[in-house]
């Protein structure tokens, strides 16, 4: 179940919302349990098994750190087994396919990596990734290392602590909430009318970025990538429109989503982090991190580069730890080779802008430095988005003329297709939208905010119409 459908919409979220606005405050976890867990039912309900492993790992652990508090073994024995039972469930579940395809490709076996027949258990679905898995267990796991660390307060009651772990709104695809960003809110959390409202009005911004705009270009993106994948010649023309398309279809797909998100923590009294802040705007590929999904990456630097020691021991030391970090990065994202090729490249790049080539941008006009970040990032989104690297080289190969044609009718009929929504998209991703509403709410206070219902009312109604007759709705992130 996605946000940006009629069931979740008209269903799930106005039923939930009803329940736990009714109940009261001593059972609204309950409320929030209960609903996150049909909500992750509602794809696979085998893999609430998974969810509830982690959980109760995690929960366990935490206990054993509180009660044991002066016993430095026993903590570090219950981080160890939360960390190991975490990082075996992401294994089992999202890499062992890719690693035992290898294996087969490598040596000549006939591995099934489709069930866990090796292991004596047949018949196990691991074939198919449990959505949201490398979130909800990155949340769970970060409660455990707080713990450890003193940083956090222990959570007794089971129930919350569950409510924490399967929040459903932020389950599957972020922002990634750690336990101490809502600690306070989740044992007591107030909900007002201003509180929901601003949530309404966050959550209908980011479905129209999601429905709207990643819906739209994202057709594009997946025609021209099928001419690609055939071996069809396609033109320079109609491969940059075609990742265009996606750098725009990525960026509302998923900030849309984190939108969302956070407009429906906000409307049941929870405060979720930002997860980012215009990255299109970036001017080196480090900047551009520093605004893309950015719990994930204060989520590394938390429990990966500042514990290997950060930049606190040297450049050699750094720069190994930027490797690892982004190695990690890109394994985090997907089991294949495009994604850990795609996180090596920006590993090496921040390692480059960290030596010199940061002090060589800061010196260049704005307008170079920031194409040659948006350069850098749409050749990323090639790997990232292609099935194989044979097809994300084909394709950048077509970006620069490898078919011999500059453009052709195709690129001409998809520029005047989706030429108005690419436009509006570059527009959109910028901050050009808000600044032009700030400056007009001082002018004009009472316009805006007249106009301001209206145009988030004719928003949600322009995506009930859209989704009441699509049948394209993908949401990119729920593959992570």
């Amino acid at each position: 179940m996605v946000f940006s459908s009629l069931v979740f919409l008209f269903m799930f979220l106005v039923g939930t919302l009803t329940i736990y606005y009714i109940v009261p405050k001593s059972f609204k976890n309950a409320v929030l349990l209960l609903t996150s867990l049909i909500f992750y039912a509602w794809g696979e309900p085998f893999y609430i098994i998974v969810m509830l492993i982690s959980t109760l790992i995690d929960y366990c652990a935490g206990l054993v750190i509180w009660k044991w508090g002066g016993n430095r073994h026993i903590r570090r024995l219950a981080l160890i087994v939360s960390v190991v039972m975490n990082l075996s469930l992401l294994a089992v579940f999202k890499y062992s396919g890719f690693a035992f395809e290898n294996i087969n490709a490598w040596f000549g076996t006939e591995i099934d990596a489709s069930k866990l027949d090796f292991l004596g258990i047949p018949e196990l679905p691991i074939n198919t990734l449990p959505i949201g898995i490398s979130f909800f267990t990155f949340q769970s796991m970060s409660y455990t290392i707080d713990m450890y660390r003193g940083e956090i307060e222990v959570q007794k009651n089971p129930v919350s602590f569950g409510a924490f772990v399967t929040l459903f709104p932020q389950l599957v695809a972020g922002p990634i909430v750690r336990y101490s960003d809502i600690s306070k809110e989740l044992n007591s959390r107030t909900i007002d009318i201003d509180k929901v409202y601003e949530g309404i009005v966050r959550f209908i911004t980011g479905m129209g970025k999601k429905v709207l705009i990643a819906n739209s270009v994202g057709a594009l993106w997946d025609t021209v990538l099928a001419d690609v994948r055939t071996g069809s010649p396609v033109s320079a023309a109609t491969a940059w429109l075609g990742i265009l398309a996606y750098t725009l279809q990525i960026y509302f797909d998923f900030s849309g989503y984190s939108d969302m998100a956070i407009g429906l923590g906000k409307m049941m009294g929870f405060t979720f982090p930002e997860n980012f802040n215009y990255p299109y705007l970036s001017k080196s590929v480090s900047e551009f991190w520093r605004r893309w999904h950015i719990t994930l990456g204060a989520w590394f630097r938390s429990y990966v580069y500042i514990p290997l020691g950060g930049n606190r021991k040297g450049l050699p030391r750094t720069i190994l730890n930027l490797g690892i970090v982004w190695l990690l990065t890109g394994i985090w994202h997907g089991a294949n080779w495009t994604f850990i090729v795609w996180g090596v490249l920006y590993g090496v790049f921040i390692i480059l802008e960290r030596l010199f080539l940061g002090k060589v941008l800061e010196k260049l006009p704005t307008l170079l430095s920031w194409l040659y970040t948006m350069l850098l990032v749409m050749l990323g989104w090639v790997l990232f988005a292609s099935p194989d690297i044979g097809t994300a080289g084909a394709y950048i190969a077509d970006m620069f003329g490898a078919s011999g044609t500059l453009y052709d009718n195709t690129s001409v009929y998809l520029f005047l297709n989706y030429g108005v929504v690419l436009v509006f998209g570059i527009f959109a991703a910028t901050d050009a939208w808000k600044i032009i509403v700030e400056h007009t709410e001082k002018r004009f206070p009472a316009v805006v905010h007249a106009a301001m219902p209206i145009c988030k009312i004719a928003v949600f109604l322009l995506c009930t119409a859209y989704l009441v007759d699509a049948s394209y709705n993908p949401f990119l992130y729920f593959n992570f």
